[in-house]
């Protein structure tokens, strides 16, 4: 699977002058790609270059852009937040399937069991079931869904489902 992650790192290596480079899915199928080289600039040379290879060597059915990284603040992005290593560590993985999606999840949310829902692929929608015997907090149901964007494919949505359970 194509995570943000590893899409970031396929691009650092094939362009180590790219200092900074962001992916970011913004619609079904859909992904923009941030970057600037040493000097905080895109050269239209690097743009081209980058759309070449995204279009080439990352997920082939998403439709990337490729734009200036101070674009981020335009399209109204947040800074990336720090992330638990196993969160980021699954993420690089390239052979993340499902069950590693759920297995790193379970592993990261403590009295919460998550299960794979389905994969819609016409909308590019990943869906997973959280289940509770305590109530989903908003900061929880927040942080889950930072961690799900962050293991489902670039062009992918994450969708979580909370259902509450006896103890």
């Amino acid at each position: 699977m194509g995570t943000r992650l590893m899409s970031e790192s396929r691009i650092k290596q094939r362009y180590p002058h790219l200092q900074y480079v962001r992916v970011h899915t913004c619609g079904k199928h859909k992904a923009s790609i941030y970057a600037w080289d040493g000097e905080l600039q895109l050269s239209a040379k690097d743009a081209a270059s980058l759309q070449r290879f995204a279009s080439g060597y990352l997920l082939q059915h998403v439709c990337y852009d490729v734009k200036p990284y101070d674009s981020l603040r335009e399209d109204g992005l947040p800074k990336a937040a720090p992330l638990p290593e196993l969160l980021s560590q699954a993420a690089l993985r390239t052979e993340l399937q499902a069950k590693d999606i759920v297995d790193t999840l379970n592993s990261l949310l403590p009295g919460k069991t998550i299960s794979f829902r389905s994969y819609d692929a016409y909308s590019g929608t990943v869906q997973f079931n959280i289940f509770s015997a305590t109530p989903v907090t908003d900061d929880e149901q927040e942080l889950v869904s930072r961690y799900v964007d962050e293991l489902v494919p670039v062009g992918c949505q994450g969708r979580v489902h909370y259902i509450r359970v006896a103890e």
